[in-house]
């Protein structure tokens, strides 16, 4: 079973992401919880953002392993993803800012090739993984088409490769949730 969690900045995607790996532990003794974090920290505030999560996770959720991959998810999931081992993937919005804004490249988004080659590549072993995870598979991603339509070329190739992944996401999983203040929709899949 995998769920995509969207939602807008602070709707509490993370806190059900939490809920439910949560319940998920405290049904069975065996079961295990592992998540993968996509976020990297190129700045102070983002490592300070970073080790605030970590600690508040770690006090809710003593039995989750965290693994950070900023990356090779498609990898990660798979690895770690097993019938008794809950898999929370959080966030697709900060992957797919890795893939196609790494401070690495030397490349714009809005070019005439919407995605790099690798990216495309990437995006699909994600999708086959999540197909293929033994495991349940809980993922969260930001719902950024909501709003104002941005000024920018760049914001605007963001917004669109990243309503595109998510609906692709959303194909393959058998439930998605939308957030918002806090509750959730369901979109597909009910309760």
């Amino acid at each position: 079973m995998a769920e995509l969690i969207l939602g807008g900045q602070r709707s509490g995607k993370s806190a059900r992401a939490e809920t439910l790996a949560v319940s998920w532990l405290a049904a069975a003794p065996q079961r295990q919880a592992v998540f993968i974090a996509t976020a990297q920290p190129w700045d102070d505030e983002m490592r300070t953002r970073i080790a605030r999560h970590q600690a508040d996770r770690a006090s809710r959720l003593p039995g989750m392993h965290t693994v950070e991959v900023p990356l090779a998810l498609a990898d990660a999931l798979s690895q770690h993803s097993q019938p008794d081992v809950l898999v929370v993937v959080d966030c697709l919005t900060l992957w797919l800012t890795h893939l196609l804004m790494a401070p690495e490249r030397n490349t714009s988004l809005a070019s005439s090739q919407p995605l790099a080659p690798d990216a495309t590549l990437y995006m699909a072993e994600f999708l086959r993984a999540i197909e293929a995870a033994p495991g349940p598979v809980v993922i969260v991603s930001n719902e950024i088409g909501l709003g104002v339509i941005p000024m920018g070329a760049e914001v605007r190739a963001f917004v669109d490769a990243l309503g595109r992944l998510n609906q692709q996401v959303a194909a393959v999983c058998q439930r998605v949730t939308l957030m918002a203040a806090g509750l959730p929709l369901y979109l597909k899949g009910g309760v």
